[in-house]
């Protein structure tokens, strides 16, 4: 089993608030977590998936007041909005009995509606962390080509060939497509929303054009902007925004459009092996993808991502505002050579980083002209992680 580094964290959220709740796509290993967490602590484990654990809850305040005293694991918990009134009901009444903050930890796939929910009843007595796939970090032991050829989800990385690896995300995309999605939003075709799909991988790391993406599927542009929000509240896809200040420069300002788990997107395209995917053409937005990743779920509470480009070209792939008003502005180059371009000496100029970084799938840290510093991934993703430790 891989360590997750969000263990010790949701063990602290626990240890502070009365619950916590354990955000992030399917099979990323919300489940695996918890159980681990259960076998720490005395807990009652509920899968609200199961027709035979939500029959326990039917009644749920008389179910939950007997295990008061027990740390309570509700898994899908999106599935059953009408839990969070009583949910709160049993924390104030724990609380008034003097027992320990951790009483509920709850795991869902479904961000948005999760959050609207938990945060209607359960307002100050609940903290949320989000469970990625796993990261080049947290999987040291991976070759970090492999990591990037099938993505973070556990039982693609750790699929024992490269054949079985995409077999497991055709079957995970396919899950999505008939039966998640469809639970969520507007129905349509399977084959409509594939081919949404892959359009989106075709188009990975590009600026989001909704009226493309609809003239090309035959729908209206608000369908597919709400197919887009759904995407992104599944932890599926990620909304890159730009960054805007008044330099007196036109900038462009829609946001790019990453299917978050590079995985998917080889999957999507057909590609199973690394050799396919080193030769085709979607190999320097997949790894741009793979990069942003990696540093964003590593970066320290509370830093904002965002993207630059000008008309006239200049360009920052990842502009991170870390807490404090600290800016990082890193360009992503899948080269053993990597050099900094022109565009990006231009934005930061515009946009003035503290540090200014090329990431590359190297092993050695040197210096570029500039103030520019040519750093592996690995190393980059470690020092924002350090960062992320600090009180």
């Amino acid at each position: 089993m891989i360590d997750r580094r969000l263990l010790p964290e949701v063990l602290a959220a626990l240890d502070e608030a009365p619950a916590a709740c354990l955000l992030g796509a399917r099979q990323v290993g919300k489940t695996t977590l918890a159980l681990a967490i259960a076998r720490k602590r005395d807990a009652l484990y509920l899968d609200l998936e199961s027709p035979r654990d939500r029959a326990r809850l039917d009644d749920p305040e008389g179910y939950l007041e007997r295990h008061l005293d027990k740390l309570v694991i509700l898994d899908e918990v999106h599935r059953t909005p009408g839990l969070f009134p009583p949910l709160r009901g049993l924390i104030d009444r724990a609380r008034r009995r003097g027992l320990r903050a951790g009483r509920y930890l709850l795991l869902g796939s479904a961000s948005l509606s999760l959050l609207r929910q938990a945060g209607e009843s359960l307002a100050g007595r609940v903290r949320f962390l989000e469970l990625a796939p796993l990261d080049l970090l947290e999987a040291a032991a991976i070759p970090p080509d492999r990591l990037w050829l099938r993505g973070g989800f556990p039982e693609s990385v750790l699929a024992p060939s490269d054949e079985r690896s995409l077999r497991w995300r055709e079957d995970f995309i396919r899950t999505y497509l008939e039966r998640d999605i469809p639970q969520f939003g507007p129905r349509l075709p399977s084959e409509t929303l594939r081919r949404f799909w892959v359009m989106l991988a075709h188009r990975q790391g590009n600026p989001y054009n909704a009226s493309e993406l609809a003239r090309n599927l035959g729908l209206d542009t608000r369908t597919v902007n709400r197919y887009v929000d759904l995407l992104v509240d599944l932890f599926l896809a990620r909304r890159l925004p730009p960054w805007h200040a008044n330099i007196g420069k036109r900038l462009v300002k829609s946001p790019r459009l990453y299917v978050r788990d590079c995985g998917l997107v080889h999957a999507l395209l057909g590609i199973e092996a690394l050799d396919g995917l080193l030769e085709h053409p979607v190999v320097g937005a997949s790894w741009e993808g793979f990069v942003i990743e990696n540093l964003l779920v590593v970066a320290p509470e509370g830093t904002q991502a965002y993207y630059y480009r000008t008309s006239g070209g200049a360009e920052i792939d990842l502009l991170l505002e870390l807490p404090r008003g600290v800016r990082w502005a890193v360009e992503v180059k899948r080269s053993s050579a990597p050099v900094a371009t022109r565009g990006f000496y231009e934005a930061c100029s515009d946009v003035r980083p503290k540090r200014r970084f090329v990431v590359y799938p190297g092993t050695e840290r040197f210096p570029l002209a500039g103030g520019v510093e040519a750093v592996p991934l690995s190393a980059l993703a470690a020092e924002l992680a350090a960062m992320r430790k600090r009180p």
